[in-house]
């Protein structure tokens, strides 16, 4: 049996679809905290468990007979919360024999344990003290922080702007990330492993190549200042060269290269028909 946590966010829907692709039906187990919002999946023959992180009562139950746990990280940001939040489902999933639970971390939590990657070092170290069979996958930021449908806007205008510096972005698409997850749920060789997982690099100037050749438009790219908020805070992280490391784990576990750049901005972009 395997276990998804989290399943109604976008990334574990994502997991369960590449996981129906792969097994049957039956073997899969979505353990979201409101079950009524996957009738879809229980249509499909998905069993659906009620696993609420606040609620640790419910994680054991939810974890029952699970050879397999996906573990999708909590999206609270206050870290005390999700701290306790991974600790119990941790916890819980001892308790419940789990045979093996797959974590989806952050790149660069085995060695930082402060800012963004906080909660998941500790957490990645509750998972060790656990002694439940682990494997480790660490998440780059998504790709789809930075290339979304807003960049018609930038083709339409000839100009697309950041605040990077030109320097180097190692994302990776949830899409790639979720089949991922998949292969590592339903195959026998990753457990102990940890995966530091990031797409293929890119830039911004790179990415104004490919929107004047994919769209026929020319789009020159600008730097511009720091935007406010999370979007400035994000381009700094970019300016200082903090995603500028790069692995074949990702490709690796996919047994192909990450979606490319020039894949992703095709798919915006479809030629008409």
């Amino acid at each position: 049996m395997i276990v998804v946590s989290a399943a109604s966010g976008a990334f574990g829907r994502l997991v369960i679809d590449r996981l129906l692709a792969r097994c049957p039906p039956g073997r899969i187990v979505a353990a979201v905290r409101r079950p009524d919002r996957v009738a879809y999946l229980a249509a499909r023959g998905v069993e659906v468990r009620h696993a609420d992180y606040d609620a640790p009562a419910t994680l054991r139950a939810a974890f029952a007979d699970a050879d397999r746990l996906l573990l999708i990280s909590s999206p609270e940001l206050g870290l005390a919360r999700r701290v306790a939040q991974h600790e119990a489902a941790v916890e819980a999933a001892r308790g419940a024999g789990v045979g093996a639970l797959v974590y989806t971390s952050f790149l660069g939590a085995d060695t930082q344990a402060s800012g963004v990657a906080e909660a998941h070092h500790m957490t990645e170290r509750a998972l060790r003290a656990s002694g439940v069979p682990r494997t480790v996958l660490r998440h780059p930021f998504y790709s789809e922080a930075f290339l979304h449908p807003g960049l018609r806007a930038a083709v339409a205008a000839g100009e697309l702007s950041d605040a990077t510096g030109g320097r180097g972005i190692n994302t990776a698409l949830r899409a790639d990330l979720a089949e991922a997850a998949a292969r590592v749920l339903t195959e026998n060789h990753h457990i102990g492993r940890a995966y530091d997982f990031t797409g293929e690099p890119w830039t911004f100037p790179r990415l104004a190549e490919v929107l004047t050749r994919v769209t026929g438009t020319a789009v020159v790219r600008r730097e511009r200042e720091p935007a406010p908020g999370a979007q400035g805070w994000l381009e700094g992280q970019v300016r200082a060269g903090a995603l500028e490391r790069w692995t074949g784990d990702l490709s690796g576990v996919l047994g192909r290269p990450a979606t490319s750049l020039e894949q992703v901005v095709a798919g915006l972009f479809p030629p008409c028909a």
